[in-house]
């Protein structure tokens, strides 16, 4: 791999090599080879043609027996027809004649353009893809962020809305933000149907209806394509119309960029103190400068992140737009699909090892709170406006704002010379900014579910 143009497919390539089961060269003729065989098989059940069942066993010996000496005799095939689908017919012509009785031989494929294969094909993939890896890859960052939700819950922490100090919360709370987004976005991602285009030509049946117009190949199909958990697009031209696919990529995208948010706050914290890095005996942080222990994890994040995105994006904006039935524009552009689907692997993979090396640096946490007393003025001008206090608000902005940094001490005294009764004096100092954190201590129980 140390040739390798792509770095998903050289450097990282520990971390993709599981989509190669989907997104490869050899995946793509694999499900291509499935989708025909499928089709074929529901041919026979429809009653269009009649296979035995040592002839049905034949058949779909072809898939469960497919293995990458097969794909290159695919390819060699396609060197010589200059069109891969086609290939893929002759291929499996190949493999069952003289095994399957010859008038069936011309029903692979029967009817058929390209992109009836090619626009089952790929959904399927996508959708394995998804559903056996990168949902759980996402599931895992999202179970690790809760993790930090947890044991975070109820450390008070010195909020920052504008770069400064603002009423307290907890990194605990702080990490259930990311949590609930990414919860909203992958009950989506998880409930997001796939579909297909299968309709022959210009997606109307006409050789279809033409041959057999006894059967309802509309019905049929749909049934066909419901057995492989596909829903088949009624109305489409030669090709897909991929608003489907820019659906799930447009949800990536919306789930990736929770997660830079996450990164660049992960990143900002550590630059603060508030998180320290495990030390690994063996690593570098620069090679100028020994002590250093760089976010790096949470920098490769962000950057794999936002290159995935600008694939999705092009990928959501180009593939739903073809001149007039079918232009050969989506061709090229789907072989890519598997691109940014590889850099969210070494994302994620990322954000979990960084997150591993996280350690919460409570004496820091604790210190910038008790720097920053002013920001219990609110509580103090809210309760005054419970009492009936006339410009609560403009008397604490009075006493507090750009008086550089106020202690304990100045709210206490400030406290005593306010004309109140005793009982609110007793009440006001009790507010600090390790306590003044509303429900943020609250926000998490046990068996909070992430998706």
């Amino acid at each position: 791999m140390i040739k390798a143009i792509s770095p998903i497919d050289g450097r990282y390539h520990s971390k993709t090599i599981d989509l190669g089961a989907y997104f490869s060269e050899y995946a793509l003729i694999r499900y291509r080879i499935k989708v025909e065989i499928t089709y074929f098989l529901y041919l026979n059940k429809i009653g269009i043609i009649k296979l035995n069942k040592e002839e049905q066993v034949i058949v779909k010996e072809v898939l469960s027996q497919f293995s990458e000496e097969d794909a290159l005799r695919v390819k060699s095939i396609e060197s010589m027809t200059n069109h891969d689908v086609k290939a893929v017919e002759y291929f499996i012509k190949e493999r069952i004649d003289g095994r399957v009785d010859s008038i069936w031989l011309e029903f692979i494929h029967f009817g058929l353009t390209s992109q009836d294969i090619n626009n089952t094909a790929m959904p399927l993939m996508l959708k394995d893809a998804m559903t056996n890896i990168i949902i759980p890859a996402l599931q895992t960052v999202t179970a690790s962020i809760t993790s930090m939700a947890r044991a975070y819950q109820e450390v008070p922490l010195l909020a920052r809305t504008h770069g400064q100090a603002a009423s307290p919360t907890t990194m605990g709370k702080e990490m259930m933000v990311y949590v609930d987004r990414l919860n909203k976005q992958m009950v989506q991602l998880k409930n997001q149907e796939y579909e297909s285009k299968f309709g022959g030509a210009t997606g109307n049946f006409n050789a279809h209806k033409i041959a057999y117009p006894e059967i309802d190949w509309r019905q049929s199909m749909d049934e066909m394509m419901d057995t492989m958990g596909l829903k088949r697009q009624a109305y489409t031209t030669q090709i897909d119309q991929y608003d489907h696919m820019a659906s799930i990529f447009h949800l990536l995208i919306r789930i990736n960029n929770i997660l830079i948010d996450f990164s660049r706050d992960i990143w900002s914290y550590v630059s603060m103190d508030y998180f320290k890095q495990k030390v690994i005996a063996n690593e570098v942080g620069s090679s100028a400068m020994p002590h250093k222990v760089n976010p790096i994890d949470f920098e490769n994040a962000e950057g794999n992140l936002g290159f995935a995105n600008a694939i999705l994006e092009y990928l959501a904006r180009k593939l739903p737009i073809s001149r007039l039935q079918r232009d050969l524009t989506d061709s090229t552009v789907t072989r890519n699909i598997g691109v940014p689907m590889g850099h969210i692997l070494v994302a994620t993979s990322s954000l979990c090892k960084g997150i591993n090396k996280l350690e919460i640096n409570r004496d820091k946490i604790s210190k910038d709170l008790n720097d920053s007393w002013a920001v219990v003025s609110e509580g103090i001008q809210t309760i005054l406006r419970r009492e009936g206090w006339k410009q609560p608000y403009e008397l604490l902005k009075s006493f507090s704002r750009g008086k550089g940094k106020l202690t304990q001490v100045d709210f206490v005294n400030f406290i005593e010379s306010l004309d109140a009764e005793d009982v609110l004096k007793a009440e006001l100092p009790s507010i600090t900014p390790h306590n003044y954190i509303g429900y943020a201590g609250e926000h998490l129980s046990s068996d909070t579910e992430v998706f």
